[in-house]
């Protein structure tokens, strides 16, 4: 078979092994949450007003994501769903993670606000192909979502880059997970693609996680191990993988978005970037990225802007940089000339005052 199409899988960077847990309860269990101020940040955005795609397994409807739930799409055979459904259970956890609704015994994610357009191109086993990843991707961009969540990955295909590529230029947010060691080592495809958010696992102490796949196509990090979501039977489970990350990332974009609706798809990304607690070796690094995504700075804080490249301005890693005065204007400079001037006269009119007074004494004395 001609342009036979890669293998698109989420065992890559599958939220594994998941754990049946119970109803959410108390700060443990959430532990991401508090790490992230989430309730903070949701005094400032929620994600009103957001969608995200998310490319999976399906979502299955739950009691703590059926408020957030849009219908969507399914790409296998013979499945009306409207994306619905998910045999795996992976798209269900991802939704929760970034749609939640919380409350006393739910689970709260970091949007809970935002709408949830579920995309599935993988099967029961987490198995699916490119050529159907590239149509996903496609049908996210016609119906109007903001954000692409794909957290799963497989080998290079042209049509998923092209099809990536049409997203960011038609303004939309790609966020990849970068996949989990040990069956990925490096950043994975699609995530490697310039202009998608890669996003790598850290812990419970904000260090890399060991599954974390790291390389320099890694932009951001978001808490990844022991993660507590919704489950495909209306239950709880918790694990550990990239994929839970980038659903982090996800829903940060969504708070900042919602906050800042004028902002380009770039600008927002930057706002995630610039104001990311920095790890590992200073500045963006191969393990950590810019570094750990911190939604209440990316909300609040005072970013520069981005230089004309689209890429942060020099030095525009740190929120907190001084601004820089702006070059004098035409007319700016022809204000000061006439000032300096003004001055320079008044000088010397004073001198003359003086002189004038000091040889009218002289002439007095002498007569």
């Amino acid at each position: 078979m001609k342009n036979q199409a890669a293998i698109f899988t989420a065992a890559i960077t599958l939220i594994l092994p998941t754990v049946q847990a119970p109803p959410p309860s108390g700060k443990e269990a959430q532990w991401h949450v508090d790490y992230m101020h989430a309730h903070n940040a949701h005094n400032i955005s929620t994600g009103k007003g957001i969608t995200v795609a998310v490319i999976d397994s399906g979502v299955q409807p739950h009691p703590d994501i059926e408020h957030a739930i849009l219908p969507g799409i399914s790409f296998l055979p013979g499945d009306n769903s409207k994306g619905q459904q998910d045999d795996q259970g992976h798209g269900t956890a991802i939704a929760g993670l970034i749609a939640g609704k919380g409350g006393t015994g739910h689970v709260l994610g970091i949007a809970p606000n935002s709408k949830i357009l579920p995309i599935r191109i993988l099967d029961a086993n987490g198995r699916g192909d490119s050529n159907t990843t590239a149509k996903a991707i496609r049908w996210a961009i016609r119906s109007r979502a903001k954000i692409v969540n794909i957290s799963s990955g497989g080998g290079p295909n042209s049509e998923v880059r092209k099809a990536v590529e049409e997203a960011t230029k038609a303004g939309l947010i790609v966020v990849a997970s970068s996949g989990n060691k040990p069956a990925q080592d490096i950043v994975a495809f699609p995530a490697y693609i310039n202009g998608v958010v890669a996003v790598g696992a850290t812990d419970k102490d904000g260090v890399i996680a060991d599954i974390s796949a790291s390389g320099e196509g890694l932009l951001l990090t978001a808490p990844g191990v022991d993660l507590l979501s919704t489950s495909k039977d209306q239950r709880y489970e918790t694990g550990t993988g990239t994929s839970g990350a980038a659903a982090i990332v996800s829903g940060v974009a969504a708070l900042v978005w919602s906050r800042y609706p004028e902002l380009s798809a770039a600008e927002v990304v930057h706002r995630m970037t610039a104001t990311a607690v920095d790890k590992g070796a200073p500045g963006r690094d191969p393990e950590y990225g810019f570094g750990i995504v911190d939604p209440v700075a990316a909300l609040t804080a005072d970013v520069p802007p981005l230089a004309a490249s689209g890429e942060p301005a020099p030095g525009g890693e740190s929120a907190q940089a001084t601004p820089v005065p702006t070059p004098n204007t035409p007319g700016q400079v022809a204000v000061i000339l006439v000032a300096v001037i003004a001055s320079l006269l008044a000088v010397a009119l004073v001198v003359a005052l003086i002189v004038l007074r000091g040889r009218a004494r002289r002439n007095g004395t002498g007569g």
